[in-house]
């Protein structure tokens, strides 16, 4: 999966749950819930495909953990307790991005250190740049592949959001208009 995937994908299930759960207002927690869905990459793929590209070798390290997800929940509830609730919206959406990785099925990172202290290496043993190029091609190549099914579905679910955004805004912006 990618940036649209992980991003639209975590978007759809947050609305989903908002709709469901509560009254709050979703478009304010958006922000939190982009930088969540990303942040396992933002953390790992630097970290693993760069700084320690010699030894590591992978972008799906520390923060694909489930020890980082149940750390950052954590810490999270802590502040949600606080009355800070934006570190639990970045830890839920970052599981899910865990989740959509389907990261089990790497048992080695999912349940690091548990079955040891190692990381698998990434199949694709490139400079950062030609990794990048290689992910790309795959992503974006119109076949029906996992990755470009969900980058799909998450720039689908991207789209409809700003959509229904822009109605309410123009909405409550009409409302307002004919109350002056």
């Amino acid at each position: 999966m990618f940036v649209f995937g992980h991003v639209g994908i975590t978007l759809g299930i947050f609305y989903l749950l908002s709709r469901l759960l509560s009254k709050n207002n979703f478009w304010v927690k958006v922000p939190w819930i982009a930088f969540g869905a990303l942040l396992p990459d933002f953390i790992d793929k630097p970290l693993g495909r760069i700084i320690l590209a010699e030894t590591i070798g992978s972008g799906r390290i520390f923060a694909h953990t489930l020890l980082f997800g149940l750390l950052l929940g954590l810490t999270g509830y802590y502040l949600y307790r606080q009355g800070k609730p934006e570190l639990m919206i970045i830890a839920g959406a970052s599981f899910c991005h865990i989740l959509e990785d389907q990261i089990w099925n790497t048992p080695e990172v999912f349940f690091w250190p548990l079955l040891g202290w190692g990381f698998p290496k990434d199949t694709i043993s490139a400079s950062f740049i030609e990794y990048l190029m290689i992910i790309f091609s795959r992503s974006y190549h119109p076949a029906f592949t996992e990755v470009f099914i969900s980058e799909t579905v998450g720039l689908t679910i991207i789209v409809l959001l700003t959509v229904k955004y822009i109605s309410e805004k123009k909405k409550e912006f009409c409302y307002n208009k004919n109350r002056t």
